[in-house]
């Protein structure tokens, strides 16, 4: 979803009329979590863009609504993968994160940590939920989306710089970044 934990957790309890409490929801996700996020694999064509940025020297950095453990758990199968981002902005415990995702918050401290501290102009967001869409808009960011294929892309198509079915058809050249190599 983007947001912060308790935000995603009391949403979802709302709109499913589910009769848990916010800690009772997030102690079974964490149950959940424990078990599918080590799992989790990189979406097609992410492991080559950031390896192509970094050999480019292009400023990389994560801005996520995971917490630490989650994006651990996340991330334990390619540690050396994140290692190349210059930093990592974890939206439920940045204390300079007020506002989770839709709020562009994330985005603006990510930026702001880069040594050049660019306008948000010059920062491209990569982006795979509708509520990360809305935050790199709110922050005037460029935004690439890679919703999933049941996502109403319409809904967020005047938000979004450009849809893509998968990373592997981004062209780095199109936003001016260094072209892929041969």
């Amino acid at each position: 979803m983007g947001r912060k934990e308790t935000e995603s957790a009391k949403v979802i309890i709302d709109e499913m009329q589910l009769p848990l409490t916010v800690g009772e929801y997030l102690e079974r996700m964490r149950v959940h979590k424990e078990e599918l996020f080590p799992t989790v694999h990189l979406l097609p064509g992410a492991e080559k863009l950031i390896r192509h940025l970094h050999k480019y020297k292009v400023p990389i950095a994560v801005a996520t609504g995971s917490d630490s453990h989650g994006f651990e758990l996340k991330t334990s199968r390619h540690k050396e993968l994140f290692g190349l981002f210059q930093h990592i902005v974890l939206n439920s415990e940045d204390p300079e994160v007020r506002h989770g995702k839709p709020a562009p918050d994330c985005f603006l401290v990510a930026a702001k940590r880069f040594p050049d501290n660019p306008g948000p102009e010059r920062v491209l967001v990569f982006e795979d939920v509708p509520n990360g869409v809305e935050a790199a808009h709110a922050a005037g960011m460029p935004c690439v989306w890679v919703p999933d294929p049941q996502a109403d892309r319409d809904s967020l198509a005047d938000k979004a710089t450009v849809i893509l079915d998968s990373l592997e058809m981004f062209v780095p050249a199109d936003f001016g970044l260094p072209s892929y190599d041969s």
